[in-house]
């Protein structure tokens, strides 16, 4: 499985904005291929900070995910609007739940 986590920061003025183009992408992500998860949150400790978890059954789905034109657009908008470049962070990851879980 292949995890994401990233977040962008958002400004007073482009919040709305933002909250719905992130939710705009997580929907649209989710009825993609190999989709297992795509959610985005508003970071309880920073309002003004925007979180995405995804969750994919593997690299190509992702890499495919990465070439749909909406995602290059989303990001794209996602960077113009916020004072910093948004943050990504791919990793692998074992679903460990039933072993830890019994």
């Amino acid at each position: 499985m292949i995890l994401i986590t990233g977040h962008v920061i958002m400004t007073p003025e482009h919040r709305d904005r933002m909250i719905a183009l992130g939710t705009e992408h997580s929907v649209r992500s989710r009825a993609e291929p190999g989709c297992l998860a795509h959610n985005c949150h508003i970071d309880v400790e920073d309002d003004m900070r925007l979180v995405f978890v995804e969750e994919w059954e593997s690299i190509d789905a992702v890499r495919t995910h990465f070439a749909v034109p909406a995602s290059g657009a989303f990001v794209a908008e996602m960077r113009a609007l916020s004072p910093q470049p948004p943050a990504i962070r791919i990793h692998t990851a074992e679903d460990i739940t039933a072993k830890l879980m019994g």
